[in-house]
């Protein structure tokens, strides 16, 4: 009975691969020129711009020193972190201050105490006159030394309350609200005065700092100035915020610095990034691609135009510069009224299907 049931399952399973042995496999659908979006090329108005490189900045950037010496006893924050205004950043250890302030009280002690001999050589010295057992000038020489006394007690006295007041920058605070864009110090090494501890920045307020030729003023100067700011790397475009032309230039290099603002949702960006302003300095008619429809293949650059035949052929471009509005300047390689193929996959399918 065993043998009977695998016998029958095998002839099935033998019949059941003759049947799809010889029916037809479904070939994948080859697209046709209907499903391939194309768009006519054609002079169009573009803005006419001056690009320059430029470096991203914060345009509020506060660098917490350290006001007293001693050693980082805790970094309580890194890079990155978000902070608050009077937030704990760092505590140092205070005890050279405290030694300090023990110094500088001495200081003051010593100070009075010249003051008080001073000011009795002075009581003696006008007893002394008064019976004119001395001159009017040792009157004076005393009175100079009392004088002198009284000022070093008072220097005295500032210094301590300076080196007092220096105790309590031992707990380092956010001067902003902001994010930690570098940490400059580690727990254990010596804090000294002036000596930067970290830089904190507002990520709402950034800007893009270029260097324009001198010979770029007149245009840039004019009302109404507009510019894009790209991000090549990732693609991104912004619209500047404000754009502002430094009045004075380098007069070594002979340029002028432009600040261009970014909107304050500007994600992604941080300082220190690359970057390259467009300013707007007039219009000019282009010829233009959609920068998806242009086809990289090593050194090769290109884009699939309809053949006038229901198909497509590759053409080889020159292009220039990427345009604000997305698309790329066509310098050599097409002619106005052309269909190019806005999707070049499916165009170099088409053609390998004919």
């Amino acid at each position: 009975m065993f043998l009977y049931t695998s016998l029958r399952l095998s002839g099935a399973s033998g019949l059941l691969a003759a049947v799809l042995a010889l029916s037809p496999v479904a070939a994948p659908a080859v697209p046709t020129t209907a499903d391939v979006p194309t768009v006519r090329i054609g002079l169009q108005a573009h803005a006419q711009t001056y690009a320059s490189e430029a470096t991203i900045e914060a345009i509020r950037q506060a660098t917490v020193a350290a006001q007293v010496q001693g050693r980082v006893l805790e970094a309580r924050v890194d890079a990155g972190a978000r902070v608050r205004r009077g937030d704990v950043l760092m505590r140092i250890d205070t005890r050279e201050a405290d030694q300090a302030v023990a110094a500088a009280t001495a200081n003051v002690a010593a100070a009075q105490a010249r003051v008080v001999e001073a000011r009795a050589s002075l009581e003696r010295t006008r007893s002394l006159k008064a019976r004119n057992f001395i001159s009017a000038a040792a009157v004076d020489q005393a009175q100079a030394a009392f004088d002198s006394a009284a000022a070093q007690h008072k220097s005295a006295e500032a210094a301590r309350a300076q080196v007092d007041a220096s105790r309590g920058f031992a707990t380092v605070t956010s001067p902003i609200d902001g994010v930690v864009a570098q940490r400059l110090t580690e727990a254990g090494e010596m804090a000294q005065p002036g000596r930067p501890l970290m830089t904190i920045y507002e990520p709402g307020g950034l800007r893009a700092v270029v260097d324009v030729p001198q010979s770029r003023l007149a245009e840039l100067g004019k009302a109404g100035l507009k510019a894009k700011v790209e991000f090549p790397e990732s693609g991104l475009w912004l619209d500047a915020a404000a754009i502002v032309v430094l009045p004075s230039a380098d007069p070594r290099t002979h340029t002028a610095r432009v600040r261009v603002s970014l909107p304050a949702d500007a994600a992604g960006v941080v300082p220190g990034m690359a970057a390259r302003v467009h300013f707007v300095v007039g219009d000019a008619p282009r010829l233009a691609v959609p920068a998806g429809a242009i086809l990289r293949r090593g050194e090769i650059t290109g884009v699939y135009v309809a053949d006038g035949k229901g198909g497509f052929s590759l053409r080889q471009l020159r292009v220039g510069s990427p345009l604000a509005d997305g698309s790329v300047e066509v310098l050599a390689g097409l002619n106005g009224g052309e269909l190019v193929a806005l999707d070049p996959v499916r165009a170099g399918l088409l053609r390998q299907a004919r």
